[in-house]
This record gives C-alpha cells, sequence and structure tokens, in this order.
C-alpha cells in the first residue's frame, strides 16, 4: 500500500485519537473516551505497519508521537484503576455488605440457620442423613475424613502441581454454587432462598454425621480454615441474589426493568467481592487445610483467626472516623 493511501485510510483515526489524548491530558476524569484502550491498540498497529513498509520518517515521528502519548495516558489511568480496585478490596466491598444488611442478615439466617439446625438434628438422629444424602455418598465421605485413613493429608510424594490443580478445582466448584446461588435470585429470590437452604442442609448433614460418628476432629480441622471464607462468600452470594428478586416483587415506583437495573449494580459489585473471598478460601483449602503436619489445635486457633479476621474486615473496614467538632 502506497504512503498516500494509508495516510488517506486513517487519518481520520488519527485526528479522533489525538483529540481523546487532549482531553485525556486536559482532564484526568474525562468522559466518553472508553475507546481510548482499542484506539491506542490501532495506532501502534499503524505505527509498526509503517515501520515495515518504509514510509517517511515525518509519518513515522507522528504516528510514534501519537503512541508514546497515549501510553503515558494509558498507564495513568491503569493506575488508577489499580487503585479503585484496592480501594474496593479494603473499603468498597465491606461497605456495601453493611449497606445492604437486611439482605445479609436474611441469607445468613437462612444459609446458617438450615446449617446449624440441621446439623443438630442428624446429630441428635443419626438416621436423618440418609434422607437428603444417598447411602453410598455417605460412605465415601467417612472414607474420606476416616482418621486412619489419613485421605486428607498431602503424603510426602504429592507434588506442588496437585496442590495446584486442586486451588484450581476449589475455585471453579466454589464459584459455581456461588453463581448458582446468586443468579437464581432472578426468580423473585425464591431461587437463591432454596440453594441457601438447600448448601445450608447438606452441609449441615455432613458435619453432624460426621461428628456423631466420631470423625469431628478430621473434619472440623480441615474445613475451619478455609470455611470462614467459604460460607461468608456463600452466604453473600444468596443476598446479591435476594437483593434481585426484591427488585422484582417490590420495584417501588420504578418499572420492574429499571429497579432491577439499579440492584444490579450493587450486586455485581457484591459478587465481585465474592469471587475475592472464594479464591482465598481456595488458597487456604489447597495448601493449608489438607495438611496434616499441625496439630488439630493450631488448626483450630488459625481457623479462629480467620473467622474473626473475616467478622472484623467485613464490619469495620471502610469505616471513616470523623474529626470531633
Amino acid at each position: 500500500m502506497k504512503q498516500s493511501l494509508f495516510e488517506h485510510r486513517y487519518r481520520a483515526e488519527w485526528e479522533q485519537f489525538s483529540l481523546m489524548l487532549e482531553r485525556l491530558e486536559r482532564d484526568r476524569k474525562a468522559t466518553g473516551v472508553d475507546r481510548f484502550p482499542g484506539a491506542y491498540r490501532r495506532i501502534c498497529q499503524q505505527l509498526a505497519l509503517a515501520r515495515e513498509r518504509g514510509y517517511s520518517s515525518f509519518l513515522i515521528d507522528s504516528l510514534q508521537q501519537l503512541a508514546l502519548r497515549g501510553h503515558q495516558q494509558l498507564y495513568r489511568h491503569r493506575s488508577r484503576l489499580s487503585a479503585n480496585v484496592l480501594g474496593f478490596i479494603l473499603a468498597g466491598f465491606p461497605r456495601l455488605v453493611r449497606e445492604q444488611w437486611r439482605f445479609v442478615l436474611a441469607a445468613g439466617l437462612m444459609f446458617f440457620g438450615s446449617l446449624t439446625g440441621f446439623a443438630l438434628l442428624v446429630y441428635l438422629f443419626p438416621e436423618l442423613i440418609y434422607n437428603l444424602i444417598p447411602a453410598e455418598q455417605v460412605s465415601e465421605m467417612q472414607s474420606m475424613y476416616d482418621p486412619d485413613a489419613g485421605h486428607l493429608g498431602r503424603s510426602a510424594e504429592r507434588a506442588a502441581s496437585e496442590d495446584w490443580v486442586m486451588f484450581g478445582y476449589y475455585i471453579m466448584h466454589n464459584i459455581g454454587i456461588a453463581f448458582q446461588t446468586f443468579a437464581s435470585g432472578l426468580l423473585f429470590g425464591l431461587g437463591s432462598a432454596f440453594f441457601l437452604v438447600f448448601n445450608g442442609l447438606m452441609i449441615g448433614a455432613v458435619a453432624g454425621h460426621l461428628t456423631q460418628i466420631g470423625f469431628g476432629q478430621t473434619f472440623w480441622s480441615f474445613v475451619i480454615g478455609h470455611g470462614a471464607f467459604e460460607l461468608t462468600a456463600i452466604a453473600l452470594a444468596g443476598a446479591a441474589g435476594l437483593q434481585l428478586g426484591w427488585a422484582l416483587i417490590a420495584p417501588g415506583r420504578l418499572p420492574r426493568a429499571e429497579a432491577l437495573r439499579l440492584a444490579a449494580r450493587k450486586s455485581v459489585l457484591m459478587i465481585c467481592g465474592v469471587m475475592l473471598f472464594l479464591l482465598i478460601a481456595a488458597f487456604i483449602e489447597a495448601y493449608w487445610s489438607s495438611m496434616t503436619t499441625p496439630t488439630p489445635m493450631t488448626k483450630y486457633l488459625v481457623g479462629a483467626a480467620l473467622w474473626l479476621l473475616v467478622a472484623v474486615y467485613l464490619l469495620f473496614a471502610g469505616r471513616t472516623r470523623h474529626a470531633p467538632e
């Protein structure tokens, strides 16, 4: 392609990109520049083509100046994005949880209430577990947590790559449960309520049964660490789903579609925090929970510290201190 045709084809893009640059250079918070990253990549591609085809140094220098200015703006805005992400983790997410405390409370009661209630019932009436879980699965579960079997332990032969595989498995499995609990809230909240109670019953049945048959120390020392983040994440995913359902049930003066759209903004942000919790839970489960070297008491102490950390983070992180008047 001749240089004249190349310039004719792309000159409008260069001019538009230059205008975007000027706006960003004048105002860091300029709006209407959502296409900037894509436009920057195209400038870089066109600069590479101009060099490859041996176009004039004037054209190459002009494109290089645009690319350099674009790189500076892209780096600056990526730094701002990193700051925003860090701000959300340190303050925005716990504030959002506290802001939506009604849905969080409702979801917590459904999930943790069904979990503890059914765990107690199964502990007192062991045969109840077979009404919820097939006998074959109960047998498999017992073999997993048998103190004499050692299936949970990381043997000396277990490679780091296996830990990595389990880390990935836990992430996918837990995210699947959380997303199911969240997305089913679109069924007027009934889906989220169902999965909160169902998952609570399942976990409670396992906990009650294993404790009743004497495998409690193996089970509780395994789950207490990652459970702080994993179980909390499931409850928060349910809270986000309940918020979607409530927007459909009681939209107020807004049309249901608009009420749902507004609720979805906060719900999606909640799910972003849930994903972070599940990532932490998967890491702990893969690299700490399955270890047999630490004593059960050590795991209980670490687990208690993690539960306290989650509680303090959600209750107090992001609170601003007002100076006395």
